[in-house]
């Protein structure tokens, strides 16, 4: 794919956002440098995604202010200025990306297939991956490993935790009972599921013996969700909302039993760190978009929804085509969630029967 470039001992990423996919980007790296442990890789990246994986191992970043307008790329030609790298992995399809890729120096670019190739990317790349047929968003980004031939296996996480943040996750959620954590809100809000129905969940694993915590972002937005969901429940619930660092939160999702949550950063970052996920989805495509290795507890209403609104079978329509409107997420139920719960501890904590 790459010819004479078998073993690029200079590598660039570009992927600037957003957590989800900087998580899945994660893995990806982590293969290539279990194949190719001297290789040095630089990770152009967002500032706020950068705060979640500094310090991860054999990773140089630099920050790229997508908010700074012009200066943002002046400051990232200026910070790579005098690099030359084998490879470019090109990995983000919008625009902004594309520019920024100007800023920096590499004998091969290689971006997504030309079907994926949006908003021009193909225009910025010398080389491109394969194509794939209904990849998961991750194995997307396996496909940039396999085009400087690593051979792609199950994907492998090790996530920068410091024992500072474990120890301070460990003191906030000081329980002998399971831990389950519910992270309510999505980027935007009509992908979030209702509150009455995250209260009567949060009533049904406590009853379970689980402590439930709701955790999430510092926004009005996700503040009031959580204040809503606690004045529903007839329980106590800990409410860490706006209260953790990126780190501090995978620190909770670490020691976490299980995590709830619809398409957001935090289901992903579990995922990294092994907590099983059940996943509330009605507006984008799990196999494309879910947890990844739990797209058995996801719980989806997207295939009905996309269906209804476009008149065709899923088969017939695009892969990742999403469903829009408010209020589509109401069609999941509790009774859906409960059976998934009782799967998911079956499967992975029998003893909690």
């Amino acid at each position: 794919m790459l010819g004479q470039i078998t073993a690029p001992k200079k590598l660039c990423i570009l992927r600037l956002s957003a957590i989800g996919d900087v998580c899945h980007a994660v893995a990806m790296v982590q293969a290539i440098q279990r194949y190719y442990p001297d290789i040095k890789i630089t990770w152009v990246i967002g500032k706020v995604e950068a705060m979640l994986l500094q310090g991860l191992p054999g990773v140089e970043f630099v920050i790229f202010d997508k908010k700074a307008g012009f200066k943002g790329y002046v400051d990232l030609h200026r910070n790579l200025k005098g690099h030359k790298f084998d490879v470019l992995l090109h990995m983000q399809v919008a625009l902004r990306s594309s520019l920024a890729s100007l800023c920096i120096s590499a004998k091969v670019k290689i971006g997504f297939d030309r079907s994926r190739a949006k908003e021009g990317q193909w225009l910025f790349t010398n080389s491109k991956i394969a194509e794939q047929s209904h990849p998961h968003v991750l194995d997307g980004f396996m496909g940039f490993a396999q085009a400087i031939n690593v051979p792609i296996q199950p994907p492998k996480w090790q996530m920068p935790i410091d024992d500072e943040d474990m120890l301070w996750a460990s003191e906030q959620l000081l329980s002998d009972k399971p831990i389950a954590v519910i992270s309510p809100a999505a980027s935007k809000a009509e992908r979030n599921w209702h509150s009455e129905g995250y209260a009567k969940v949060a009533e049904h694993l406590d009853a379970l013996g689980f402590s439930v915590v709701i955790c999430g972002g510092p926004t009005t937005q996700e503040r009031l969700l959580a204040e809503d969901i606690m004045s529903r429940a007839s329980i106590t619930m800990t409410n860490m909302v706006g209260k953790t660092s990126l780190k501090q939160l995978l620190a909770v999702l670490k020691l976490a039993h299980l995590v709830i949550a619809p398409d957001t950063g935090p289901a992903h970052m579990a995922v990294t760190v092994n907590t099983p996920v059940i996943g509330l989805y009605a507006h984008s495509n799990p196999h494309r978009t879910g947890p990844y290795n739990y797209q058995h507890y996801v719980v989806s209403c997207y295939q009905a929804m996309v269906q209804q609104q476009y008149g065709k079978v899923l088969a017939k329509l695009p892969w990742g085509i999403r469903a829009k409107g408010a209020g589509l997420m109401n069609a999941i139920t509790v009774e859906q969630v409960k059976d998934k719960i009782r799967q998911l501890i079956a499967d992975n904590y029998p003893e909690l029967k």
